[in-house]
């Protein structure tokens, strides 16, 4: 990544579900690798929802993170193409301008499924986000 600090953003339709999962992952990892000055991280979506999904409120809460004061909001492109890379969750398609790396992840929409569903899509979320780290930053120790 260049810079002093890299800036991550986790996108997807709503806000409401998987992108608010991953920034909330990938807050408690770069704070877990003393990251804080090194890494930004950004989220939104393209068409933000009222209020982020009850369900992964919930499913959240069970891994000690609460999303509960956490309020969607819509991303920028200008935003977005101050970001290092733009991880999307498998339901839009971004057009940037800048030179800016997008994966899309393709994860499963966690809106209206049963808790074990929400719980699965929860901890593929939660690897990928700590994949993304070790690769960007290496392992951590």
């Amino acid at each position: 990544m260049t810079g002093e600090t890299t800036t991550l953003g986790f996108v997807c339709v709503q806000n409401a579900g998987r992108s608010q999962m991953s920034t909330a992952f990938a807050e408690r990892e770069r704070d877990r690798r003393g990251l804080e000055d090194a890494v930004e991280i950004v989220t939104g979506g393209t068409d933000p929802a009222d209020s982020v999904h009850d369900g992964v409120v919930e499913t959240m809460a069970e891994v000690d993170i609460d999303l509960s004061d956490r309020e969607p909001r819509e991303l920028s492109t200008a935003a977005l193409n101050d970001c290092d890379l733009v991880a999307t969750m498998g339901c839009s398609t971004l057009e940037l301008d800048a030179d800016v790396e997008v994966r899309d992840w393709a994860l499963a929409d966690p809106d209206g499924q049963d808790p074990a569903r929400v719980r699965e899509i929860r901890d593929e979320v939660e690897g990928r986000v700590t994949a993304l780290f070790e690769e960007l930053f290496g392992a951590d120790d």
